[in-house]
């Protein structure tokens, strides 16, 4: 694809301007922001990917699998600053479930380990971590909430913080959780997805793009479950203090 090519592709951007101006949405200046930001974004990263895929050297491999873990951290612990401590324990998720899948990844020597593959899978599954970071974050603050008189109760007459948050805590990992499962489910019938479609699109054989395909939702499976569970057992002990008393939320 040229980069005449690309600019026509503006078109989809032209779009839902004009929509947003004929509805009244208001949405004109954050889609042109998103516009200009993705693509200043997105080239400067693939001039680095490119640096670094020649090099193949291990500590530029470190360094952007780094700014993505910092990235991603800075953007979901927006959701929880309820919750002291917030950033540390989205970061220790992040890494953790970095060094698990890659582990095992490499380890098993089910991918080579170059630059080519350890970034760009640990692009999707941080990427895919942040998401659900988010997710179980907005529920969890959302539960606690909801709940509060519940858990002082459970906690007057003697139950411990883990025994007086167990519902909410159970609840929003099993909704941050549910979009993975379900999308899953409707794998190949209602979508194709976005690495399938590219290795199909550069001219790879599909099943072996289906192969590769599987590796990545399997993975985004182990992604999902790590994730919401690990930042759930960081998080609600920072809810009560060392007295077991429930904090108030914090504005």
């Amino acid at each position: 694809m040229s980069y005449l090519t690309l600019s026509i592709t503006l078109i989809f951007v032209i779009i839902p301007l004009l929509l947003s101006k004929t509805l009244r949405l208001g949405l004109e200046k954050d889609t042109l922001i998103a516009t200009v930001r993705s693509i200043i974004q997105l080239l400067a990263v693939g001039y680095i990917l490119k640096f670094v895929f020649d090099s193949e050297n291990l500590l530029y491999i470190g360094l952007m699998v780094t700014l993505m873990i910092a990235a991603a951290t800075q953007n979901a612990r927006k959701k929880g600053k309820a919750i002291e401590g917030i950033t540390w324990k989205i970061a220790i998720t992040l890494v953790f479930i970095e060094v698990l899948t890659q582990s095992i990844l490499l380890g098993f020597q089910i991918v080579p380990p170059t630059a080519q593959y350890i970034i760009s899978i640990s692009g999707m599954v941080i990427g895919n971590s942040m998401v659900l970071s988010i997710l179980f974050l907005n529920r969890f603050t959302a539960e606690v909430e909801t709940y509060r008189d519940e858990t002082e109760l459970i906690l007057s007459l003697g139950g411990t913080p883990k025994q007086a948050i167990h519902r909410q805590l159970i609840n929003a990992i099993k909704a941050s959780m549910i979009p993975t499962i379900e999308s899953q489910k409707t794998m190949g019938l209602v979508q194709l997805p976005g690495m399938m479609s590219g290795q199909i699109i550069a001219g790879a054989d599909p099943i072996q793009a289906v192969q590769f395909q599987l590796l990545i939702i399997f993975l985004l499976l182990t992604t999902a479950a790590v994730t919401s569970a690990l930042l759930g057992f960081l998080s609600y002990p920072s809810l009560f203090n060392q007295r077991m008393q429930q904090l108030r939320e914090k504005h």
